[in-house]
């Protein structure tokens, strides 16, 4: 049978606020008439002076037809928008760089066609046939087929020299799905067991990875394909084939997937000026095989250009946004302390606010590091009840006060209010502010030892002291840490809020050297697409045990190996993604919760609350409403190919 919607918890039920209020994707057929086809002036001349096919000829035979919520655009101008620091990457991927298989409606409610136009799945959700579209071509014009997929699932996503591990949303119960090629523009991806989730994975950004590497581009930096990578590697300075191989193709989340202008990509812009150390700046221009029309069949994207300014602090980036020198700006803006500051630039600034949905769980989550390299270190935080203390001795009333304007409630992890498998005991136990009861369990577990300031001391009489990472570019996280410090003081233990940039901040998490760190918590709207604070399950994002999420995402050949309870919760999410009943799934879900409440492995402050993001009043196609969200992959799957200037 064939399938254009996803397999998943329907969100209709909780994001009905985004319909009609969003880019409206509009299924091709044959009434599109490929020959009307419409192209902006600059590849019109290109063609003309035979310096570029014709546009019929560089648009496959039934191109993704999409409309935006203000009606068909004009082609023309450069977009401004903002990165911030040295490792913002992923600006750039949730901008541009979001073209895999299947995308998600911009609703957040469904999976519908993209590079494929469309897909069947057997009974049992183990085989998924995806039909690709024929004369569809990369931005160097080679064609793109299913042999293209075969090599970035088989030689790339699977190769050991690459990835440790294949990238875990092509696996399901620790098997990596099968790529084969039936014909040219047919390919089948098959698993061991059921996967009653898979498009709802390959719609995410980190799904990308089967229309990520041109194979006649790539295989040239692979040795099944050239036996000399290994020479060709050392002659331009790398250690091996697997590091030439990144620095050249990339990957999803890495600076160097938009360091190679040569590279040919599917994505609406390409790389012009590349994101390189030391760059101030980094400049796209469209991709002038891009696959995509709107109804009058002008082919996408509208803007020719986007500049992304790189800014070193989150305050000139502001100061950038509310004097109108940028077009679309919502990433490093878009927390509640920014709405005063960004509602009173709107008339110097030329400027609309438009409205970010959170998806995500909590504001503030606080991960400390239960697999601490200090056995006296993790043999403190790894303590559930000492955790449970520092909750208890956390005022999150005044954090919500102070910092979140009032617009909030305590929260600890799991879905939001509104889902329907919102679990209260995840949501709300330990929320209250109780110094008293905190005091009573630090003293209970053998630390009622304080030393001259009155704080607490192990029972090697060292000091228990809390080193915090957070980055800059969340200052409401730098706030309410300031706050968290006075309040832990109160209760003897003391704490520093360590601000790195963000680059120290991952490498610090990847080689587990943090005491603790602090992110959004998310998985609110989205728990089956990022349960990262449910289980070990981010070898990035679980900040709490990143060993043990290492060993889960390795099959148990790399980092530690988790605690019963751990894994307990890794099979049930296995089978809670391979099902594709959704009362099963949410019955398996709920046990999932059930065991992270009672482990209480992170402490949360409070609810995720919705922010705001800036559009120029002559940038049209912007939804007055977008989910905010790294599964959704925001702004660039509400439509940013289809913005246009009026003028």
């Amino acid at each position: 049978m064939t399938h254009d919607r996803t397999r998943g918890v329907d969100r209709r039920k909780v994001l009905q606020g985004f319909a009609g209020a969003a880019t409206l994707a509009v299924a091709a057929g044959p009434a599109f008439a490929q020959g009307a086809a419409k192209e902006s002036p600059e590849l019109a001349k290109l063609a003309a002076d035979g310096k570029l096919p014709k546009l019929a000829d560089r648009l496959p035979q039934n191109p993704l037809v999409l409309k935006g919520v203000d009606g068909v655009g004009r082609h023309g101008g450069t977009l401004r928008r903002g990165l911030r620091g040295s490792a913002d990457h992923n600006g750039i991927l949730r901008m541009v760089g979001h073209q895999g298989l299947v995308r998600w409606n911009p609703q957040f409610t469904e999976v519908g066609p993209n590079v494929a136009e469309k897909w069947t799945v057997n009974a049992d959700a183990t085989e998924y046939v995806f039909t690709l579209r024929k004369g569809m071509k990369w931005s160097d014009g080679q064609p793109f087929t299913a042999d293209d997929v075969v090599f970035a699932i088989e030689d790339c996503a699977k190769n050991t020299e690459l990835f440790k591990s294949p990238p875990s949303q092509l696996v399901i119960n620790g098997k990596a799905g099968t790529a084969t090629k039936v014909d040219d523009t047919t390919v089948k991806i098959s698993f061991a067991s059921p996967y009653g989730t898979f498009l709802e994975q390959l719609a995410t950004p980190l799904g990308q990875h089967p229309t990520l590497w041109a194979r006649h581009y790539c295989s040239q930096f692979h040795p099944k394909f050239n036996p000399k990578v290994g020479e060709l590697a050392k002659a331009s300075g790398y250690n091996d084939w697997a590091a030439l191989f990144r620095a050249k193709c990339g990957d999803i989340e890495i600076p160097s997937r938009w360091g190679n202008p040569e590279k040919p990509t599917i994505d609406a812009w390409i790389v012009e000026e590349p994101y390189t150390g030391g760059a101030t700046r980094v400049t796209m221009k469209r991709n002038p095989y891009f696959w995509q029309v709107d109804p009058d069949g002008q082919q996408l994207p509208y803007v020719d250009r986007i500049n992304f300014n790189i800014y070193q602090d989150s305050e000139s980036l502001m100061l950038d946004v509310v004097s109108g020198r940028l077009d679309l700006q919502d990433r490093h803006i878009d927390n509640i302390q920014n709405k005063p500051t960004l509602s009173q630039g709107i008339q110097k600034g030329n400027y609309r606010l438009y409205d970010l949905i959170n998806s995500d769980s909590q504001m503030v989550q606080i991960y400390l590091n239960i697999t601490h390299k200090d056995p006296k270190m993790r043999e403190v935080l790894s303590n559930r009840e000492f955790r449970q203390a520092l909750s208890l001795g956390i005022d999150r009333k005044e954090i919500i006060e102070i910092v979140f304007l009032g617009q909030s409630e305590p929260w600890q992890f799991g879905p939001r209010p509104e889902h329907p498998w919102y679990h209260e005991k995840a949501a709300r136990q330990f929320t209250e502010h109780d110094p008293k009861a905190a005091n009573a369990l630090l003293d209970k577990i053998g630390y009622g030892k304080k030393d001259g300031q009155g704080f607490r001391q192990r029972p090697d009489g060292q000091k228990i002291f809390i080193t915090v990472d957070v980055i800059p570019a969340n200052p409401y996280q730098i706030d309410t840490l300031e706050l968290v410090k006075r309040h832990w003081q109160q209760i003897g233990i003391d704490m520093k809020v360590n601000v790195i940039e963000r680059a120290l901040y991952y490498t610090r998490g990847d080689n587990n050297d943090h005491d603790a760190a602090v992110w959004g918590g998310p998985g609110g709207l989205d728990p089956m697409l990022d349960p990262r604070d449910f289980f070990a399950q981010h070898p990035q994002g679980t900040r709490y045990a990143i060993p043990w999420t290492l060993w889960y995402v390795s099959g148990g050949k790399d980092g530690q190996e988790p605690p019963e309870h751990q894994k307990q919760r890794m099979k049930l999410f296995a089978e809670a993604s391979g099902t594709t009943d959704l009362k099963k799934r949410g019955e398996l879900m709920k046990q999932v919760f059930d065991i992270a409440a009672e482990q209480f492995e992170s402490i949360g402050v409070c609810l995720a609350v919705n922010a705001n993001g800036v559009a120029r009043n002559n940038l049209r196609n912007v939804p007055q409403k977008m989910p905010n969200s790294w599964s959704f992959g925001s702004p660039g799957t509400a439509g940013t190919q289809l913005m246009y200037f009026t003028a």
